[in-house]
């Protein structure tokens, strides 16, 4: 009796041990698959932004070059190649936060693995590729109208490598701005105050002159796939470069923060600084003084 109970107990810590043996490669197994497929995604992520930071920095590069072929070295072309250079100085450092952000995360997340169960693993692994579908279709259903207008847009239109006529730019803002509500109040479809058509710096100055410190105007740029900020300062003027060449807004060379309108830049710059030397913030809004307004070209 003594023997055969001591068999059984051998037999099931026996079945135990290969349970266990089991379970641990099963860990295993999902810990280097989970492993293989973050390790593939971060490597298509940091693909994307690599071949966009070239797209945007190579377009900037031939606005530049043949912006030079075409006009006079003035102060404002000088001004323009600064804040252009500035601009791929903070693109950089945008790219050496975002590496280091995606390899926290995936510390994090091999941490948060080691600390898992077995069951809650293989529920994650067997699901990874539902929720995958899911979230493909999700994506899917949730594009925006704006977005879907800007896919149909581009089958007709493809953007030149710079704005060298101001047809080609009323082009540009009417198939590419106004589905992303560039120049608009925020829900309402009135045109911003501050927002202004393809006007000059000399006319953008004229406009400021009179005005007090902190007023502003944004004007079409005809130098490159964006806009100018015109910034009235107490001793004289400030412009500075809005870039839209990509699915977001941002200053060119002055601030790292990207923005998924032209209003929420403005609008986050009535409370935050431009600059930490100049200590700009958006107080007023500059209007028209024409009727009809210098923006009616864009959006006849």
């Amino acid at each position: 009796m003594a023997q055969e109970k001591a068999r059984i107990v051998a037999e099931k810590w026996k079945i135990e041990m290969e349970d266990r043996k089991a379970a641990k490669l099963e860990e295993e197994k999902i810990q280097e698959d989970l492993k293989k497929r973050e390790e593939e995604e971060r490597q298509r992520g940091e693909e994307q932004i690599r071949q966009q930071e070239e797209i945007r920095a190579k377009e900037l590069y031939l606005s530049l070059k043949q912006a030079q072929q075409h006009s006079q070295h003035s102060d404002d072309d000088q001004e323009w190649e600064e804040q252009l250079r500035r601009s791929k100085a903070a693109d950089e450092e945008r790219s050496h936060k975002a590496r280091r952000a995606r390899d926290e995360y995936r510390r994090q997340s091999l941490r948060a693995i080691q600390k898992g169960r077995v069951a809650d693993l293989s529920n994650l692994f067997q699901g990874t590729g539902l929720n995958n579908d899911r979230e493909t279709k999700l994506n899917s259903h949730s594009a925006s109208p704006l977005l879907s207008h800007s896919v149909t847009c581009s089958k007709i239109w493809e953007r030149p490598s710079r704005p060298f006529s101001r047809e080609v730019i009323i082009r540009w803002f009417k198939e590419e701005q106004v589905p992303r509500r560039a120049g608009f109040e925020r829900n309402t479809n009135r045109i911003a105050q501050w927002f202004h058509g393809i006007i000059s710096r000399q006319e953008a100055e004229e406009l400021l002159m009179n005005k007090s410190e902190g007023t502003f105007l944004v004007r079409v740029s005809e130098k490159i796939w964006g806009y100018a900020l015109s910034y009235r300062q107490q001793s004289g003027f400030k412009h500075f470069l809005v870039d839209a060449s990509g699915d977001f807004y941002s200053f060119l060379g002055v601030d790292p923060n990207r923005h998924a309108t032209l209003t929420d830049l403005i609008d986050f710059h009535k409370e935050e600084i431009i600059t930490s030397s100049g200590g700009e913030l958006l107080l007023e809004p500059c209007g028209q003084q024409k009727n009809p307004p210098d923006y009616s070209p864009l959006f006849e």
